[in-house]
């Protein structure tokens, strides 16, 4: 029962909500009356002013055209020009560019070394081994000279 009362309630508040918005409407009428056309005398004018040449027209085109600054005197060579040499360091040198420096393969090969002392210390750790030996070379294979030989030789450790 309450159910039915809501939709009630609910269907009266949208009746007028409808009903405000009928009321409140203003209707636009798109007509076309003859007071509000405007008239010009084609006659009068053609014979006031001669007709403009080609030039003269498309000369009062280009009267607002401010040159990129490749070419001066011609507006469609300016911008040629313009969205050329755009398109060729935009385009070709940042975008082609950046995107040959980032796939560049490493010159000094230090992704190559880091990976392989990574493989390294992981082959040493599963052996049980250091990860860096303390006798690197092999103590048999290095020739000390004796201290005869070195004399007075100042030695550095």
């Amino acid at each position: 029962m309450s159910g039915l009362i809501r939709l009630n309630s609910s269907a009266l508040l949208v009746r007028n909500l409808l009903q405000q918005s009928v009321r409140n409407a203003r209707l636009i009428s798109s007509s076309q009356k003859n007071r509000d056309a405007a008239t010009i005398d084609v006659s009068k004018k053609a014979a006031a002013k001669p007709a403009e040449p080609a030039a003269a027209a498309a000369a009062s085109t280009n009267k607002n055209w401010v040159s990129y600054g490749f070419d001066y005197k011609s507006e469609t060579e300016d911008r040629n020009s313009m969205h050329s040499s755009f398109f060729f360091t935009v385009t070709l040198c940042l975008v082609f560019g950046t995107f040959y420096w980032a796939y560049l393969p490493d010159p000094q090969l230090q992704d190559w070394s880091q990976r392989e002392a990574y493989l390294e210390l992981r082959r040493r750790e599963a052996a049980g081994l250091e990860p860096i030996s303390k006798d690197f070379i092999d103590p048999a294979q290095i020739v000390l000279p004796s201290d005869e030989e070195l004399g007075d030789t100042e030695i550095v450790i």
